[in-house]
């Protein structure tokens, strides 16, 4: 059913609660370690051998990679861009959901940081303008960015989003925990001793340490 403004509600079609269109992920650490290569060799008892090092520091990626999208926590900055259409310009004021934050990020100190917050505009041709940063605040309430004065009325009428949001999400302060960090450990020694795909006739699953260990700190998705 079509509201007021004769606009269908969103979320209707795609059942996305949420009113961004889509987003995607920009920017990701690729290289820099969190499992030191001490705490690795440690772990495997490989004492004194360094001839796998190159193989261990590519494990401990994939491990730290694995654990951050499992728990959607950055262990180191994590950049994003999110689309959002007309219909989200008709709330007063506009807010507008922020994907991929999580409430232990929004109130990390620094936890998010938006770097810009653009539209496409009417001219010929379509030009994206940057809005000042006085226009637009972060709630970390509801991870939203707020515009209490509304956008612009020059805003694309044609294009499908014409609203993007970049924005960055720092460091969890939880992946510093004992906790976190033995899940990776645990996890790191069953790729080490398991470098092909599990079979019946051996592990089918991650140890269920990994899980233990990691369930009490993955949002809760409602």
């Amino acid at each position: 059913m079509a509201d007021t403004l004769g606009q269908i509600p969103f979320g209707g079609g795609t059942r996305n609660p949420f009113n961004y269109d889509k987003f995607e992920q920009i920017n990701r650490a690729l290289t820099t370690g969190w499992l030191t290569l001490d705490e690795i060799t440690n772990q495997l008892n490989l004492f004194g051998d360094e001839s796998q090092d190159a193989y261990l520091e590519g494990l401990e990626l994939a491990v730290r990679m694995h654990i951050e999208d499992y728990l959607g926590m950055p262990i180191f900055p994590v950049s994003y861009r999110s689309y959002y259409g007309l219909g989200s310009l008709y709330a007063n004021p506009v807010c507008l959901d922020l994907p991929e934050v999580s409430y232990k990020d929004s109130f990390n100190t620094g936890g998010v940081v938006i770097n810009s917050v653009k539209y496409y505009n009417n001219a010929n041709p379509v030009v994206i303008t940057a809005l000042a940063s006085s226009a637009y605040v972060y709630d970390s309430t509801g991870n939203k960015v707020i515009l209490p004065g509304g956008m612009p009325s020059d805003v694309n009428t044609v294009v499908t989003s014409p609203i993007v949001i970049e924005y960055t999400v720092n460091p969890n302060f939880l992946q510093a925990y004992p906790v976190i960090k033995q899940a990776g450990l645990l996890l790191l020694t069953h790729l080490y001793n398991n470098r092909s795909e599990t079979t019946l006739s051996k592990l089918q699953n991650i140890p269920y340490g990994v899980d233990a260990l990691l369930r009490p700190y993955k949002p809760l998705v409602m």
